[in-house]
This record gives structure tokens, sequence and C-alpha cells, in this order.
């Protein structure tokens, strides 16, 4: 291949650690929202609530089958079934680089270092994934740029996100100089801060255009009444056109009626009659002469471009 990729391609863009951070607090935050995580296909309808808070002493045994039966009681158990049913062969030749299958994202389960053995209890679910709670991956929190993972904290785990991630007022104590991003609107009744009072008394009255059509130029090609002021015969010329288009109407309609009775089908007849005979005679003159001329030619008596007396006689 000429010019081929070189392994040293700049595949991704930088951004801004801030942005990064920032980004990572908002997938958090959205796996919070109920609409969000359901719209992204998610089954959370037997789900107790969300965010899913899980006691760490029910998963601290690390084992895989007491973690299923743990899960399946809080209602995860359509959620690790869709996951389940969703696995498939991948379409295309990806399927012959170390990925052959592909399957459904299920549920993240968020733990910390006390509670580190989840992570080899949850390894043989298919579909379902662990993080660190200090090492959050946006990619897991929002898979394929999409919102609303549905995610399962241990509560040890929830118990270390203001410290992780700080608070509106406080800075966080592992990402230095990080605070969380405030929101800029706490209220999100936007009819009700509209039509309250406070805001209702610093807006300017409604402004009301008023056209006066009287005075607006007009076309007087296009309004009867413009031409009337500029042209006071024009009333009556159109008056006229009416009354002559009128006349005109009703003098075609007597024409065709006449034309389509009996008496104007007789005269059409004998006058198709006439032109027929009309030109038959100039047919039967026309065949004459050319006979009398090819009878000259054979006696030699003509010739063409002779301009004697004779032949101007004949």
């Amino acid at each position: 291949m000429f010019a081929p990729l070189k392994i040293w391609r700049k595949w991704h863009a930088k951004a801004n650690i801030t942005q990064r951070r920032h980004a990572t607090a908002s997938a958090l935050a959205a796996t919070a929202c109920t609409p969000l995580v359901m719209a992204r296909g998610h089954r959370v309808d037997n789900v107790p609530e969300l965010p899913l808070v899980v006691d760490t002493g029910i998963t601290s045994e690390g084992s895989t089958s007491k973690l299923l039966a743990t899960l399946t009681k809080l209602g995860v158990a359509d959620e690790l079934m869709k996951v389940n049913k969703s696995k498939k062969i991948r379409s295309g030749k990806g399927k012959y680089r170390n990925s052959r299958y592909v399957m459904r994202k299920g549920p993240l389960i968020i733990y910390s270092d006390a509670s580190k053995d989840v992570k080899d209890a949850a390894r043989n679910l298919p579909g379902v994934d662990t993080c660190n709670v200090h090492r959050l991956n946006i990619l897991q929190l929002a898979p394929g740029g999409h919102l609303g993972r549905f995610v399962i904290f241990t509560k040890d785990a929830f118990d270390e996100l203001n410290k992780v991630w700080g608070t509106y007022s406080t800075a966080s104590e592992e990402k230095k100089g990080y605070t969380l991003a405030r929101p800029m609107m706490t209220c999100m009744d936007l009819s009700r801060i509209i039509n309250s009072d406070q805001v209702q008394a610093k807006l300017n009255e409604i402004k009301h255009t008023v056209v006066d059509h009287d005075k607006a130029k007009k076309n007087p090609l296009k309004n009867a009444t413009m031409m009337k002021k500029l042209n006071p015969y024009a009333a009556k010329a159109a008056e006229l056109r009416a009354k002559a288009e009128k006349e005109r109407h009703a003098k075609r309609k007597d024409v065709l009626k006449q034309k389509r009775s009996k008496a104007g089908k007789k005269e059409k007849a004998a006058r198709t009659k006439t032109y027929n005979a009309l030109q038959d005679d100039l047919k039967q003159a026309y065949k004459d002469a050319q006979q009398i001329i090819d009878d000259d030619y054979a006696a030699g008596t003509y010739m063409p471009g002779d301009t004697s007396s004779e032949e101007e006689d004949y």
C-alpha cells in the first residue's frame, strides 16, 4: 500500500482536564435521572430507586452466585436477561479481530477499595462492568456518548463521592483545584419565573406597531380605489369592458347554438359538399393541363424555355 497510515498518528483530540472532569461529573449525575436511564434502553422498571446504593455487607464475600441473587432481589433481573439475549456475532470483518461477539451494555457497579472483592464477583456476569470510584471512566459512564448508564453503587463508594468530586461549596480533596460546576438555574419552572411579579415589574410594555393603511403607498394598477383617484374614467372603462365581454360571450353562445342545430349542420354539410366539388374540379383541370403539356412534349411542338409567339399564344 502506498503511503500507509503510521502507527504514531494522533487519533484523539486533546481536551482540557477541567472539561474532562466536568464531562465525567455530568455523566455521573445523569445516572441518577430515571428518564435518561430508561431512554438509553435499560430495564429499570422493577428497580426501587435511582441511584441504586447497595450495602457492602451483602456483596463483600466475593461470590458470583450471591451477587447475582442480590441483583435479582433488587429488580435487576430484567436488565441482565436483556443483556444476555443481546449477544450475537459481530457483522463484517471485525469478527476476525479478536472481537467476535457484541453485546449490549448492562449495569455498572461502582465500588471502593473497601469493597474491591465485588470486582471478582461480577467478572463472570455477562454485561456487568465494574469501576473503582476513584477511577471513574466517562467511557463507562456514558458509552457511545449517550448519558444515562444504569449504575449500582456500593455504600462505601457512594460515601466517597464527596471526597472525590467535592461539592458546590467545597473543593475536591483528590482533584487539585477542581470544584463542581454550579448549575445556572436552581428552578426549572420557566413559566413560574417569567410570570413572577419580580420579573414582570422589570419588563417593558408591549410595543404595538400601528400601520396607517390610508397613508401606505399602493399600486394603482392593482388597487381599484387608487386607479379611480388617478383616472376618473377608469370605473366607466371597466364597466364598458365588462359589458363588451358579456355581449361577446352571449354572441358566441348563440353562434355555437346555431352551428349545433339541425339547420346549422345541414348548412355545414352543403358548404363541405361545395368545397369538395370545387377541389375535384381543380384537380381535374390540373390533370387536363398536365396531359396537354405531355402530348406537346411527345409531338415536339413544345420545348421548355422557348419564348416564341406560338408558345405565348399556346
